[in-house]
């Protein structure tokens, strides 16, 4: 067992703060390393090495910074094994599934290699007599992302390539859960070129938290988790006069229509609900089937595939499915499931009380698939966050709308189908921010942006792609005129 360090000024620190937190391995419930909780002292060094060198960072030629990160991209591609390992390690989720992860992130650090072409700005000739315009955008200074358990290297890569690419300096506290996989990016970054002080990476809690919130030097930051902490961050960051993005839960919905492919809905189903143990934000964990015989259907086509879930450490290549990130996730899904059961829905499997030989004491909660579920049940109000896919049956496309319209978060939905008009009508009607026909999980390429609506998000920006150009920079108009040897008197009136 080792202790992590913080990562500040390009070197490796010990915090010397009393204050620590066990990371586990959830396969095996066994404590793999302690994490310091660092002091706001400690957090204060951080940022004030990301303000000094975010000076000569900004100022660099675009081009140059894109460089780093192609050396980034380069190393990450070489090393991704390494990452999903440690992802796999300290999260549980199976070697597969961390390398997609990888994947996903990396498309981020792909797209900011193309930072010149994203920050050339706009120029207008002769808006008047000799006059011309040009807008620019320009960075911030310094910035912060504060990141989840569930995905502890993609998300972070939502953040701060972005970040960096577009002249920003970064602290980042990601989850005191998994923090290894943030730890080996930043040594990569180093390795590629990126100069002391520009990344700097800092373990805490709510109170390092808080600190970043208020810290004036700080002057935005980037939320992923829960909706309760995302408005919560929202509106301490604001109050504090930071730009903020939060990205909150979700309840995702997937419609199924009585002329979809039954087998590729179900099969879509599995994945969407179950991979990653259910630990995604974009996870599909409400089936909506229209009509009763697309229902039995669909619950049959369901039901031996859920029973049928491998389910194994990362270890084991030919596991499905991984354990849940700790103890208290394992106790939280499992009282959602008698939940459930005590409110009346049917309970078609229960994943309570699977046991894995040779991996008693870890985190493990088998598929649970529950039907007849309706919208006043805690199983279906609530982000449960785990393996448990519930079927709420609609009588028509219509009450399918109406039933995710009610529901307080909007991520992520999709319809499988086989008829356009339907596709088309759902996709221009349904007020969720992410939308996918005949996909599952619709999170979109790094090129465009994620972000959900209702509350599911706080503030106006989604996160990478153009949106995190937006988000990391702001505007600057300059209008300008040079001497023509035309001298004209003082006017008074509004320019025009």
């Amino acid at each position: 067992m080792y202790t992590l360090d913080n990562a500040v000024d390009g070197k490796r620190v010990r915090s010397t703060s009393s204050r620590t937190s066990p990371v586990f391995n959830p396969a095996t419930g066994e404590q793999i390393c302690t994490l310091p909780l660092s002091t706001n002292a400690e957090i204060d060094a951080a940022v004030a090495s990301a303000k000094k060198a975010q000076v000569a960072w900004g100022e660099m030629p675009s081009a140059r910074r894109a460089r780093v990160m192609f050396k980034f991209l380069e190393l990450l591609n070489k090393n991704v094994d390494d990452l999903a390992r440690e992802i796999s390690r300290e999260h549980g989720k199976t070697h597969e599934d961390a390398l997609g992860e990888c994947a996903r992130g990396f498309e981020v650090v792909e797209f900011a290699c193309g930072i010149p072409q994203m920050l050339k700005g706009e120029y207008s000739r002769n808006v008047g007599p000799g006059i011309d315009t040009i807008a620019q955008r320009q960075p911030l200074g310094v910035v912060a992302g504060i990141t989840p358990f569930n995905f502890p290297a993609m998300v972070p890569m939502w953040m701060y390539p972005m970040a960096i690419a577009t002249g920003n300096a970064f602290i980042l506290k990601p989850s005191e859960r998994d923090p290894s996989a943030s730890m080996l990016a930043w040594e990569l970054f180093m390795e590629a070129g990126l100069p002391d002080g520009i990344l700097n990476v800092v373990h805490g809690d709510k109170e390092a938290v808080d600190h970043i919130l208020d810290h004036p030097d700080i002057a935005a930051v980037s939320f992923v988790g829960s909706t309760p902490i995302a408005e919560y961050v929202y509106q301490r960051g604001t109050k504090a006069g930071k730009r903020v993005q939060a990205l909150g839960g979700a309840k995702n919905h997937m419609v199924v229509m009585p002329d979809a492919d039954m087998d590729q809905a179900a099969n879509a189903l599995m994945g969407a609900g179950f991979g990653s143990a259910g630990e995604r934000c974009m996870a599909i964990s409400v089936a909506v089937p229209v009509g009763e015989e697309t229902a039995d259907k669909l619950v049959a086509a369901l039901k031996p595939k859920v029973e049928a879930l491998k389910i194994g450490p990362s270890t084991d290549a030919s596991a499905e499915m991984g354990p849940v990130i700790n103890k208290a996730a394992f106790d939280r899904i499992n009282d959602y499931i008698d939940q459930g059961e005590k409110a009346g829905a049917e309970l078609v499997v229960d994943g309570r009380g699977f046991k894995l030989q040779g991996y008693e004491n870890g985190y493990f909660v088998g598929g649970t698939l529950f039907d007849k579920v309706t919208p006043d049940m805690s199983i279906y109000r609530d982000e449960i966050f785990g393996p448990v896919l519930s079927v709420v049956r609609r009588d028509s496309f219509e009450d399918a709308v109406d039933l995710i319209h009610g529901h307080e978060y909007a991520n992520g939905t999709a319809i499988f189908t086989r008829d356009g008009d339907t596709a088309r009508s759902f996709a221009d009607q349904i007020e969720v921010g992410m939308v996918g026909i005949n996909v599952p999980i619709p999170v979109p390429v790094a090129f465009h942006s994620f972000g959900g609506w209702k509350r599911s998000i706080f503030g106006d920006h989604s996160i990478y792609g153009p949106e995190g150009v937006h988000f990391y920079t702001r505007l600057k108009t300059l209008t300008t005129r040079w001497p023509t040897g035309v001298k004209e008197g003082a006017k008074f009136t509004f320019p025009s």
